[in-house]
């Protein structure tokens, strides 16, 4: 298993040695033929899952994703935090240890999550607008919007009011 951003490469394990591994998943000894080693420890292939789909690790893959305390699959990686790792507003990567916000699908910095025209950053709670790519406070959110009209300014179906996650 990779462990993104740690040390890939396990402490060498003697062979025919009476010192036992420990699993960090359930503590026991690991007396099988076979370990897993990631995030800087050793695991059973059975007790190294993903957090949100319960896959076990070893057997859908040989790479981990680490994030928010969470051991993640790829598939549930890129559900929950994004799929290229950059910000949607500003195209820099975006570190595995950092906190996000979440828009139709786009992921941000929390610095880069803000209104398009006041640039005051949007925070947990508060009302936006997401249109045409464009994040809207609640106050700046364009005038066709209030009214009900959107004619050039929208083409695709308007996007309901979202909080943000």
């Amino acid at each position: 298993m990779v462990n993104p951003g740690g040390n890939s490469q396990p402490p060498p394990v003697g062979v025919g040695s009476l010192s036992w591994k420990r699993c960090a998943g359930c503590g026991g000894k690991i007396a099988d033929r076979f370990l897993l080693y990631a995030m800087d420890s050793y695991w059973h292939s059975r007790c190294l899952k993903c957090s949100c789909c319960q896959a076990q690790l070893g057997e859908i893959g040989t790479s981990c994703y680490t994030k928010s305390g969470m051991i993640l699959c790829r598939n549930d990686y890129i559900r929950l935090f994004g799929n290229s790792g950059a910000c949607s507003a500003c195209g820099q990567s975006i570190p595995a240890s950092e906190l996000v916000m979440r828009a139709q699908g786009n992921v941000y910095h929390l610095k880069c999550f803000t209104c398009s025209t006041c640039r005051n950053r949007l925070v947990p709670g508060d009302r936006f607008h997401y249109i045409n790519g464009s994040l809207f406070c609640e106050h700046d959110r364009p005038t066709a919007l209030i009214n009900g009209h959107l004619s050039s300014l929208q083409t695709n179906p308007l996007l309901p009011d979202q909080k943000t996650k």
